[in-house]
């Protein structure tokens, strides 16, 4: 990827998910990163096929990780999938809670953009999919219950995973995170 595009994807992605897409104005992001507008128009369509980038650009960063933590096949299935949502945490605390960047975009557009709303459920449902493909492994090992949906499980750990990420924007600390993780590994172990 351009250096000028690249810059302007990864300074967009912190001042969206900070102030949101309608608070976000091109020039703004110009100013911020000291590119000209011609540049930005020479990447981007507009603000909308800008944004549709960062989300791409957030979505490779998140098959990137999937790829590390899932991928690791030397450690145990339910370990990998925890291992995840850790490091999403990680990633989380650096930017100093403010939450999922789809989660976040999706509130502010999924009433007003179906373009945005489609796009970001399929970047959800692609996160939950290949969760559910370990969780999957971690129920033929045994690791969890036989009667374990892994797809429906994978659902819930995405869903409650957003919620709380929601609630570390409110209280700007990873407890609810924490929490999330806790229950969820506890109800899918117990017997």
């Amino acid at each position: 990827m351009h250096e000028t595009k690249l810059r302007l994807i990864q300074t967009g992605l912190a001042l969206i998910l900070a102030r949101g897409y309608n608070g976000l104005g091109i020039q703004e992001l110009l100013d911020e990163t000291g590119i000209p507008k011609g540049s930005f128009y020479h990447h981007f369509e507009g603000k909308e096929d800008f944004a549709l980038q960062v989300v791409d650009a957030y979505m490779a960063q998140a098959h990137a990780l999937l790829d590390a933590t899932l991928g690791a096949l030397d450690r145990p299935p339910l370990e990998r999938v925890r291992s995840f949502f850790e490091a999403v945490r990680e990633g989380y605390a650096a930017q100093g809670y403010l939450g999922c960047f789809f989660g976040a975009l999706g509130q502010e557009l999924s009433g007003s953009s179906e373009v945005f709303r489609h796009k970001i459920e399929g970047c959800m449902a692609t996160i939950a999919s290949r969760l559910a493909t370990c969780l999957e492994e971690a129920r033929e090992r045994g690791d969890i219950p036989a009667s374990t949906d892994p797809a429906q499980m994978a659902n819930v750990l995405v869903n409650a995973w957003e919620g709380a990420a929601l609630r570390t924007r409110l209280v700007r600390n990873g407890d609810p995170l924490d929490g999330v993780l806790d229950f969820c590994f506890a109800a899918m172990t117990a017997r």
